[in-house]
């Protein structure tokens, strides 16, 4: 990107104040994070559930996690008079809003400011303007049924109008499996997220407590039930439950709601809000990222299109934010854009990040749309990596009847909600090997080219290859163990009416190896049963739940 100086532009932009009181945005980056909480004690600045993330995937703490200085920052603020906006850890800057732009000249020859950028102007201000939101009517609605829970889900009777997008996927299979998101903490970053707070399409997410987090980076509010319906599309892809109607991809997952998008104008400043969100994602303990946005200009306070160089997977802020995701064991799903076959042509950023799977869009028939953006990158690295049905997708906006609408921004939500049931599949496995068995499920993995990546994701084929292939679990069927030769975790599968259940593993001989008891709720549950070194042989895990008893023969490699 361009970087302009500091002293010209301020004193361009400065005229306009003699018209209105704008608010102008401002990128300060630091030389280091002194004065910052320690490495030592995570638990100040990382959720539990972020730390027990890395921890299961052999990840560490590092120095991207510590927040930006709190010195540096009261100093910026003291310096300029300016507002706070954000602030990034991952790449120890903040953003702040002067009304003065001649302000931030203040912080010329600071020793702890390494660079400054104009990053927004917005003419009338921005954090004073009221919102226009209607959190105020957040309410839950009416209660859904959740009979449907226990019906048979392979069929158009239960998905409705999403049975297409999921069968061609084979996401049913995962659905029949007791997978449905469960545990998984998926993070939604849009530009708004109208009538989610009324549409009884949502009643099971909010009833059950399962709507973990929302914030709205533009205005720094937690308002985001206004803006826009584009989020609530997008959400609804994986998130919305009424049976027989319409059945998003992770009915069960835990979300968190973002608006990152300003619908004004396009400006560098919203890498940033997806930056701080894809930050605050991590900091809560999210597992996935999902944003159906993507930039291939900036129309304010300057006219700057990309060039086809400055999409080479690491140099955006949001492609940045994508990486360094990946990196904390967060898979980060992006859109590819609709910009195939005209103008640009190409993927959007953060869609070119090397560490993101970046998804196009298809019809039910597999044939990839003619807008649906192309790779590879600037680095050569191929792009999109697969693609999912959005020409059209199956969405909501205010009621549970669907519009069928064109995008990469409906397709790509819907990668990230049959990643979260596969990850619950198989909890053993990090992010990076979750990615890759999609990747190498597509129908076209022998065969990829610049467009569709490498097909169409199969999760049928993705759960074999992640090596977990367990027979349905429901009422009648209740109890499933994998994989079967296992190597040292068990995976148990369970349908459970409610109450203690306790699993045994013995020899052959009779002799107990262990005992684990576990207290259930009602519903599907999958168990991670790790051994102790065991000799290669055959071994006897039996279950108890209630009245049921039963034993399964399983083989240790």
């Amino acid at each position: 990107m361009r970087w302009w100086c500091v002293l010209c532009l301020c004193a361009c932009l400065h005229c306009e104040e003699l018209f209105s009181q704008a608010q102008y945005a401002f990128r300060v980056s630091f030389v280091d994070k002194q004065g910052s909480p320690p490495l030592s004690n995570p638990q100040l600045f990382l959720s539990q559930r972020s730390i027990d993330r890395r921890i299961a995937q052999g990840l560490s703490v590092d120095a991207s996690d510590q927040p930006v200085s709190p010195d540096y920052i009261d100093s910026v603020l003291a310096e300029t008079g300016g507002v706070l906006h954000l602030t990034s850890r991952w790449l120890n800057h903040c953003v702040v809003l002067t009304n003065d732009s001649t302000d931030i000249l203040l912080l010329n020859g600071k020793p702890y400011v390494s660079g400054i950028k104009h990053v927004a102007t917005y003419s009338s201000g921005l954090h004073n303007r009221p919102s226009g939101d209607n959190d105020k009517y957040d309410k839950f609605g009416s209660e859904v049924d959740l009979s449907g829970l226990l019906r048979t889900t392979g069929s158009p009777a239960f998905y409705g109008t999403t049975y297409n997008q999921t069968q061609v996927v084979n996401g049913d299979h995962l659905h029949d499996r007791g997978y449905k998101g469960q545990g998984k903490l998926i993070a939604v970053l849009d530009e708004g997220f109208s009538w989610v707070n009324t549409n009884r399409a949502f009643d099971y997410l909010r009833n059950s407590g399962r709507l973990v987090d929302k914030y709205n980076f533009v205005y720094d509010s937690d308002s985001v039930y206004g803006y826009s319906s584009h989020g609530t599309s997008s959400l609804s892809t994986i998130a919305a439950y009424v049976p027989d109607t319409f059945v998003g991809a992770a009915p069960e997952a835990e979300y968190a709601l973002y608006i990152t998008e300003y619908a004004g104008a396009e400006q560098e400043i919203e890498l940033d809000n997806m930056l701080a969100a894809t930050e605050r994602a991590d900091s809560l303990g999210a597992d996935i990222v999902t944003e159906s946005l993507g930039y291939n200009l900036y129309t304010n306070p300057f006219y700057y299109p990309f060039v086809y160089a400055d999409i080479d997977g690491k140099s955006s802020v949001a492609a940045k934010a994508a990486n360094i995701a990946a990196s904390k064991g967060i898979i980060f799903v992006a859109s590819a854009g609709n910009e195939g076959g005209v103008g640009w042509n190409y993927v959007l950023t953060p869609g070119d990040a090397d560490s993101a799977i970046t998804v196009g869009s298809v019809s039910e028939f597999k044939v990839v749309a003619g807008n649906s953006g192309y790779g590879p990158n600037a680095a050569g690295r191929r792009k999109p990596d697969v693609c999912m049905v959005g020409n059209p997708a199956a969405v909501l906006t205010t009621g549970v009847n669907a519009n069928f609408i064109n995008g990469t921004s409906f397709a790509t939500p819907q990668l990230a909600g049959w990643a979260a049931c596969l990850w619950q599949s198989s909890p053993s496995r990090n992010a990076y090997q979750i990615k890759t068995a999609i990747i190498e499920s597509a129908h076209a993995y022998a065969t990829p080219d610049n467009h569709i990546g490498y097909g169409v994701p199969d999760f049928k084929k993705a759960q074999e290859l992640l090596g977990i292939k367990g027979p349905i679990v429901n009422v009648n069927n209740w109890l499933a163990a994998s994989p079967n030769p296992f190597t040292k975790d068990i995976f148990v599968a369970i349908y459970h009416d409610s109450g203690d259940v306790e699993l045994m593993l013995a020899g052959m001989d009779g002799r107990t190896i262990f005992v684990d008891k576990r207290v259930l709720n009602r519903g599907t549950h999958t168990l991670t049963l790790t051994t102790p070194e065991l000799a290669t042989g055959i071994y006897i895990l039996t279950v108890t739940a209630g009245e049921k008893k039963q034993s399964i023969r399983i083989e240790k490699n």
